[in-house]
């Protein structure tokens, strides 16, 4: 009897243990970013958290409570922070996350979206430019302080990843295996159709390439949503925590977020859920040229309709968007030259 107890005891201490070890650093994208990883992550998020704090957004009445299971919306920017420029985001997506209705939606905004670019610690220098320019501009406030006037909804936390350094989080995971549509080329790195296993480097080029894809941007943000999401499938397998060591290094090196250890904590116990049913929603829009810069521009009517979706599924009341200068040519600051010089 005794003995059966003592073993008993013993199972306990053994999955209390795997569940200490156990524990997810990210949440994102083309489903919920849930990264799987054991070790010393308490460290590590310490690291990836940042002390930039907007409280509550401005988009809400009352703050945000895990215990109620509140819906929360999150925003996912790819930073493109190279040496020879300020940084702009590469990708933005916007995630909220429903755990009542267990259910995701997720929004990628086209980085060339013509858009008011708001800045909130001083309006004089608001202006009409690329939304993905915003980071270059105010950096993260004003990129989510931007997006939040675009859809006119709440962005709760964000995560931020290097583009530069996510080559070594591929790394980290023994890379990744995918069916490439279309042969390329990009700095220096060629990929012929078919399917190939990417390392850091090649899964970054894959996730970069939009010139040569007759869908453009919106290939490009697919291909980075499967890179993302076979980065976090590939991690969280049990092969990929033998080196987990590595795993959080990369991460902590090159990814930053306003969400605390507890919240993530609190996420995966109630929000986990909303992952089994995701809906992607692309904003439709035309390309034109205005003053010698290429734009993406979204029509009111548009930007109203998903900006009621993404509202509903927060659980908060639809409201009249501000109509935007941004699709008629004209700008309350002028930005072609700015935006002809960070174009890449």
């Amino acid at each position: 009897m005794e003995s059966r107890t003592k073993k008993k005891r013993r199972r306990k201490l053994r999955w209390k243990r795997i569940i200490l070890l156990t524990f997810f650093a990210l949440f994102i994208t083309g489903g919920l970013f849930v990264y799987n990883i054991y070790g010393s992550v308490v460290n590590a998020v310490d690291k990836m958290s940042t002390t930039f704090d907007r409280g509550k957004s401005d988009k809400r009445e009352d703050e945000v409570e895990f215990n109620k299971k509140d819906p929360i919306s999150i925003l996912l920017v790819g930073v493109d922070e190279r040496k020879e420029d300020s940084g702009r985001t590469d990708s933005m997506l916007i995630l909220t996350v429903n755990p009542e209705l267990k259910s995701t939606k997720i929004v990628s905004i086209p980085r060339d979206t013509r858009a008011e670019l708001i800045d909130k610690s001083d309006h004089d220098n608001d202006t009409i430019s690329k939304m993905n320019h915003a980071y270059a501009y105010g950096g993260i406030g004003m990129t989510i302080d931007s997006i939040e006037n675009f859809l006119n909804i709440p962005i709760d936390y964000y995560v931020k990843v290097n583009m530069e350094g996510f080559r070594d989080i591929v790394d980290a995971v023994g890379g990744i295996d995918v069916d490439n549509k279309y042969a390329f080329e990009l700095d220096g790195t060629y990929l012929s159709k078919g399917d190939h296993h990417l390392d850091g480097e090649e899964a970054l080029q894959y996730a970069r390439m939009r010139k040569q894809d007759p869908n453009g941007d919106f290939g490009r943000q697919e291909r980075q949503r499967e890179v993302i999401t076979k980065v976090i499938k590939k991690g969280a397998s049990v092969s990929g925590l033998t080196n987990y060591d590595e795993i959080l290094g990369a991460l902590s090196d090159n990814v930053e977020t306003s969400l605390k250890m507890q919240e993530i904590v609190s996420m995966q116990k109630s929000y986990l859920k909303a992952a089994n049913s995701i809906e992607k929603i692309e904003i439709p829009g035309e390309n034109e040229t205005i003053d010698g810069t290429w734009f993406y521009l979204v029509d009111d009517d548009t930007r109203q309709a998903i900006s009621d979706e993404l509202r509903t599924h927060l659980g908060l009341k639809t409201t009249e968007i501000v109509s935007s200068s941004a699709n008629d040519g004209t700008d309350f600051a002028s930005s072609s030259e700015s935006d002809n010089n960070m174009d890449s």
